[in-house]
């Protein structure tokens, strides 16, 4: 049987599985979180078939027999907070849309927002794939970026899409936080494990708003 999502129930006591005819070890492991902060141009996805760049290329030898994959994505152009782990279950709890995690970014347009375009991404607007939950936007000064919005979801180019939608093109957009996890003043391309109580807080169950 061939299985593409990540979140599929594995026995470790009777069942067998490879990944590229390569066979994986169930047995106990450490644990590993990483914190990256993903640089542009650089691919969120464990492989690529065209063979572009990708944020495995980036991790040191000894991560890279670990089975660490991305949880969830940033898009080649986008920067900021990416998290790695071998750990299904804080995947499952990151990414699954009823937890409802807060993720923040912070955005590069040209211009300003009309005090309306702010009203519409705050109440949630209409794209291609249905309504937008509420946002949380907000001016800063932060160079190149001018404003931060604070969303619960993770579809495709989300942000990048609603401010087209208003008629503004993302320039820079760069991800700071997840939760209650800041991407802090970690420099663009580094990584480095989470502490004990950043998994906790990561792994806490139930909605998480303003950690």
């Amino acid at each position: 049987m061939v299985v593409e999502d990540f979140r599929h129930p594995v026995d470790a006591g009777s069942d067998r599985v490879s990944i590229g005819g390569r066979a994986v070890d169930l047995g106990p492991g450490r644990k590993v979180y990483l914190m990256l902060d993903k640089p542009k141009g650089v691919l969120s996805t464990a492989r690529d078939e065209l063979g572009r760049k990708t944020v495995m290329d980036l991790l040191p030898e000894k991560y890279r027999r670990m089975q660490l994959h991305p949880v969830g994505r940033l898009d080649k152009d986008s920067t900021g907070l990416l998290l790695l782990t071998n750990d299904g279950e804080l995947t499952y709890r990151l990414t699954h849309p009823k937890f409802e995690r807060e993720k923040e970014y912070l955005v590069a347009i040209k211009g300003r927002l009309q005090s309306s375009d702010k009203t519409r991404l705050e109440q949630g607007l209409e794209l291609e794939d249905g309504f937008t939950g509420a946002a949380v936007v907000r001016g800063v000064k932060i160079s190149p970026f001018n404003y931060s919005i604070t969303i619960h979801e993770g579809r495709k180019r989300q942000i990048r899409r609603m401010f087209g939608e208003l008629g503004h093109r993302v320039v820079a957009l760069k991800r700071i936080r997840i939760g209650g996890l800041l991407l802090g003043d970690l420099e663009e391309g580094d990584l480095r494990e989470l502490r004990a109580h950043e998994v906790r807080v990561l792994l806490g169950s139930g909605p998480h708003h303003g950690e």
